[in-house]
């Protein structure tokens, strides 16, 4: 099973920049894409931005051109640097690792305490 460890939020200004960080540990397939992910309260969670094991990136329109996604494949390590950031950004955020799966890509990790990310106005 994968362990999955996020940190790096805050709380923080709109406007401000924050740069989150997640190391995966345990079975890691080969050509494992990772992702961030958020849940707003009474929202259901949502991907934000995948990379894969290529470093081809895909990003949720309302994040696009402020988030960046990056990973190290050597320490399993994914990170998102988080700038312009707006009050509808709070949410916790999580992290995972996928592999491709019927057209799609399942996330197979544990998903971990995630970390929270608050921008007040």
């Amino acid at each position: 099973q994968v362990q999955l460890v996020e940190s790096g939020g805050g709380l923080v200004q709109a406007g401000g920049s924050l740069r989150l960080s997640c190391a995966a540990s345990g079975t890691i397939f080969r050509n494992s894409a990772m992702g961030w992910f958020r849940q707003a309260p009474g929202k259901e969670r949502e991907l934000v931005a995948r990379i894969t094991s290529g470093l081809s990136t895909n990003y949720a329109d309302s994040v696009k051109g402020r988030f960046t996604i990056s990973r190290a494949n050597a320490e399993n390590t994914v990170y998102l640097q988080m700038n312009s950031l707006k009050p509808e950004d709070t949410a916790v955020y999580y992290c995972n690792v996928g592999t491709s799966a019927g057209g799609g890509v399942y996330w197979y990790g544990k998903w971990g305490q995630g970390t929270q990310v608050t921008v007040s106005s």
